[in-house]
């Protein structure tokens, strides 16, 4: 075990049955153009983590971690995206509406890839995930049994909702969970800031947070 010094309390590290998990850094969200602009937000405020989740990847390839990526993305007849969810709010595009990057976050199209920076690399998995939960209709469960993981460092868009979700379904699911706090952005910073207070509220009730730095040591760490 490696300590790293994070909130609430000292983590633990195994890199022996660590994986790191890298939510929806895709073009759709963090580029103009895509679906978090067609929401009206400030996309500049997610591309700003780009940096920080490189420097966290590539620690955990130096380590020899294992590495899941996940993309947010539908079927190209959104046989699997709920009217629920399409219909949401008043958007200048629907998922699945043409934009400038392709039909927005439809599997295949150039807006649901991974940005550049952070493209995976051959052995690396990447998931295709129809809701906001990497564990909800997808393999992710059982490949992370099949390799004996037992901790998840978490990196990714946005903290409050597919990065606090998927954390809060690996923790009923009794993975210890780590989210590098500077790795992680929304496109509401006072959500960022609450969701990483609610993480590690009444001794890590849902995981534990510390800067990508310490993170990165740690897994630099000879043992």
């Amino acid at each position: 075990m490696i300590p790293i010094a994070a909130e609430p309390f000292e983590f633990p590290l195994d890199p022996a049955h660590a994986a790191l998990i890298i939510i929806d850094m895709q073009r759709d969200f963090l580029e103009p153009g895509g679906f978090g602009a067609a929401l009206g937000n400030d996309v500049t405020l997610v591309q700003a983590i780009v940096p920080t989740v490189r420097a966290l990847l590539d620690a955990a390839r130096a380590r020899g971690l294992m590495i899941i990526h996940t993309r947010e993305c539908h079927r190209p007849d959104l046989s699997d995206c709920p009217p629920a969810k399409r219909d949401r709010g008043d958007p200048s595009l629907r998922i699945g509406d043409p934009g400038p990057m392709g039909r927005i976050l439809i599997a295949g199209e150039p807006g649901a890839e991974i940005v550049p920076e952070l493209a995976a690399l051959p052995g690396e998995h990447v998931i295709d995930k129809p809701g906001k939960g990497a564990f909800h209709a997808t393999s992710l469960g059982d490949m992370l049994v099949e390799r004996g993981i037992t901790q998840l460092i978490f990196a990714g868009v946005t903290t409050e909702v597919c990065v606090q979700t998927t954390m809060r379904e690996a923790n009923d699911r009794g993975y210890e969970c780590l989210l590098a706090e500077d790795a992680t952005a929304s496109y509401f910073p006072e959500f960022r800031r609450a969701t990483l207070d609610m993480i590690r509220a009444q001794g890590a009730i849902v995981g534990w947070t510390a800067p990508t730095a310490l993170i990165a040591a740690a897994l630099a760490h000879k043992t």
